[in-house]
């Protein structure tokens, strides 16, 4: 496709003064590929983050140059999306990381799939190449093609090779997976954690270096942390702060410090929650999105994010994202029920009640669904119905609310009727996007597959179960499986293998044993995977009826597993002595 001709042509033409007009962006749009064909173009897709350094950097150093700019004017409709609004082409391209940088034929064929950062000749040379031989180049072609498989549980073969790579990968030398992005990935976290909690100490070790060489990468100033750290260490930070990664940290921390009950777990917890508060808590109690890399875009700010809160101010704060997304909040919310579960502080539990109103109040679709912004130009998207349904079922089980479990069925439903595959999981979004076909996303596909599961035994509604193995019928293809890193399917695997931790509390919801019994189970390990229930006669009978309790006196807790359950502990003292909390 390119020959050393070609690139000399370019490199000849870059070294000229080019008279070029800026580039004219326009949004992804129904019609785009139609438009190209009538004007005869290809397209550039700039799939950027408005919190992201290095698409300042390519927005300032090469779509500002003259001959990139003119290349793009004279052959290509250039199309500019915001990753985190649109899930669909987020998804999509998501492993191109950002900025990603898409050309596609006037037909929507993509022609290269080019990751990070362009300077400016090698970005010219790649789009004269283009206009001269429009033929896909070694990144472009065809989708990955995920067919279901007939088996909803892992192979055995298959999920020992996942086991072993989950091990193989892992860095024993300055801790997390891989060598280059230093991060705390929520799936890889919370499998290690669930083997440890099991006796494994190989990745209790694991999880332990992880979670304390993670601590770096918390700004000590502002709180929240920083989305990940280069060169294969963890002190070379790139500094924007992204609800994904404020939301699961916070839940993983939660989660470590019920387990270990190690003080820095649960500081590093409250530090994260302080910025969700101080920087990202809109008016209304939503969350907004994210804050920016740099105060002064395109140029580095590590010199900022040394100085104190004092002197930062002085200079001026990076920008928040003030965009409130469905998806964002869900994860902001059910992090928040992990924080109050081993804090019992109300205020963090009202936070999350109240971000959960503002979303049901403003994000609302007909059926349970929910719309990602306040007006979407496409979607709708299956990632934040799935937030808001697994956050209303975290809100039921630190509650007991049971209107609570009422939402997170509604949305369940939604899923079901508007995102199921019949090639099997569930696709991202519900409708075509420009022409382009949508499909089901790995992570995705985990998550509603765990969500299901834990609503069927919530609920006792077997097409719950039956959608968790519809997605898992998806994942167990070895393809789809393998893919590193392979925690999030063998979490799947193994929560769809087993019973949740159960218990149940019997009395009266304004008893204070009752409450007290509650919020010491709560504290239990495993804030992720479990069934707490709060059993108050005057509402009738359990959601899942599957369990059959004694009329007691006073109120009591029932620990069950394995088909049956313990004697009624009718202190705290021996909740806590059987479920072994110190």
């Amino acid at each position: 496709m390119m020959n050393i001709k070609s690139t000399l042509f370019s490199v000849i033409l870059l070294a000229s003064p080019v008279a070029a007009a800026p580039i004219q962006w326009q949004p992804w749009s129904e019609d785009l590929f139609a438009q190209a064909q009538r004007e005869h173009k290809l397209v550039i897709l700039d799939l950027e983050a408005v919190w992201c350094h290095w698409c300042h950097v390519m927005e300032e150093k090469t779509y500002s140059d003259a001959h990139v700019q003119q290349l793009i004017g004279s052959g290509y409709i250039a199309v500019r999306v915001d990753q985190d609004s649109r899930p669909d082409l987020s998804n999509r391209y998501e492993d191109y990381g950002w900025p990603a940088t898409i050309v596609f034929d006037s037909k929507g064929q993509e022609l290269a799939k080019r990751s990070g950062f362009i300077p400016p000749g090698p970005l010219a040379s790649m789009l004269d190449a283009f206009m001269k031989d429009p033929t896909p180049g070694p990144s472009g072609g065809a989708d990955d093609n995920y067919a279901a498989s007939n088996e909803s549980t892992l192979a055995p073969g298959l999920k020992k090779e996942m086991e072993q790579s989950f091990f193989d990968t892992y860095d024993p030398t300055f801790g997390g997976w891989g060598d280059v992005h230093k991060f705390l990935d929520p799936d890889l976290i919370e499998y290690a954690m669930a083997l440890a909690s099991q006796g494994n100490t190989q990745a209790q070790t694991m999880a332990r270096q992880t979670l304390d060489a993670n601590l770096a990468l918390i700004d000590p100033a502002w709180g929240g942390v920083y989305q990940y750290s280069t060169d294969g260490r963890w002190d070379v930070p790139h500094f924007e702060k992204i609800m994904y990664y404020q939301a699961n940290d916070l839940r993983m921390y939660a989660q470590a410090y019920a387990l270990w009950k190690k003080p820095s777990d649960l500081k590093a917890a409250e530090d994260i929650h302080r910025f969700l508060t101080g920087f990202l808590l809109s008016p209304e109690g939503a969350f907004y999105t994210s804050q920016d890399a740099d105060l002064i875009q395109g140029e580095h700010s590590a010199a900022y994010f040394k100085k104190s809160d004092a002197a930062r101010r002085k200079l001026g704060i990076p920008k928040i994202d003030q965009h409130i997304y469905s998806r964002e909040n869900g994860w902001a919310i059910e992090a928040l029920t992990a924080l109050y579960s081993v804090t019992g502080d109300k205020a963090t539990l009202q936070q999350a009640q109240k971000a959960a109103d503002s979303l049901l109040q403003n994000r609302t679709l007909e059926n349970g669904g929910f719309r990602h912004d306040e007006k979407d130009s496409a979607g709708p998207y299956l990632a934040d119905t799935l937030a808001m349904a697994r956050a209303f079922l975290s809100l039921y089980a630190v509650t007991a609310d049971r209107s609570w479990l009422a939402k997170s069925q509604a949305s369940a439903d939604y899923i079901i009727a508007n995102f199921q595959n019949a090639d099997g999981g569930f696709i991202t979004s519900r409708s075509t996007t420009a022409g382009l076909k949508p499909k089901p996303q790995r992570d995705e596909n985990a998550s509603a597959a765990r969500y299901f599961n834990l609503l069927n035994h919530y609920t006792g509604t077997e097409s719950y179960r039956k959608m968790a193995e519809h997605a898992m019928q998806l994942l167990s293809n070895p393809s789809m499986a393998t893919r590193l890193p392979t925690a999030s399917v063998l979490m799947t695997d193994a929560e769809l293998s087993s019973d949740p931790m159960h218990i149940t509390v019997l009395g009266d919801k304004k008893n204070s044993l009752t409450q007290q019994l509650f919020s010491t189970a709560l504290s239990k390990y495993s804030l992720t995977y479990r069934r707490i229930e709060v059993w108050d006669r005057a509402e009738g009978p359990l959601p899942n009826k599957d369990v059959q309790y004694p009329e007691l006196d006073q109120p009591a807790a029932f620990v069950c597993a394995d088909g049956r359950c313990s004697l009624p502990l009718m202190t705290v003292e021996k909740l806590k002595a059987k479920l072994k909390i110190q």
